[in-house]
């Protein structure tokens, strides 16, 4: 097989790899790109426990700091924290080995969820108080167990 296929059609290509593999021949695999697409659907494992990680904990940080918001502003973040944590469950569930990953994906999650809950409070109308940034902690204030239990919610 041409590796001008993969650049021309990655849909055909994906096709016609697997139907190379399951007709084991092997031969003629273009190995290459079948371990350059395998190494990114890795990285697409990861960057979305990420990036459900990030909402989860902008939302439950918010929750944390911004307690005394009106209680349909709260019902918002009640729902997006619902939301984004079945997520990350059904990204562990459905990727176990992702387990491994989860403290460094909180690590860099929690940086991107502060910044996005500082920002999202800033947008903050009808008399809404407006945080000091020093209020959001630095470093993840929330536990593993914490992130993962399906009745916490920050308070």
């Amino acid at each position: 097989m041409s590796n001008n296929l993969y650049d021309r059609d990655l849909q055909y290509w994906i096709e016609q790899t697997i139907q190379q593999l399951r007709n084991r021949e092997f031969e003629s695999l273009d190995i290459e790109h079948l371990i350059e697409e395998l190494v990114d659907l890795g990285k697409a494992e990861k960057n979305a426990l990420k990036s459900n990680l990030t909402i989860l904990l902008a939302h439950l940080l918010k929750l944390m700091v911004q307690h005394d918001v009106p209680d349909m502003m709260k019902g918002s973040w009640y729902g997006s924290v619902l939301e984004h944590r079945q997520r990350v469950l059904n990204n562990l569930s459905d990727t176990p080995s992702l387990k491994n990953f989860l403290v460094e994906a909180i690590e860099k999650a929690y940086a991107d969820g502060r910044k996005l809950a500082i920002k999202e409070s800033k947008l903050a109308k009808f008399g809404v108080r407006v945080p000091e940034e020093s209020k959001y902690p630095i470093v993840c204030p929330f536990s593993v167990e914490q992130i993962l239990n399906e009745d916490f919610y920050g308070l």
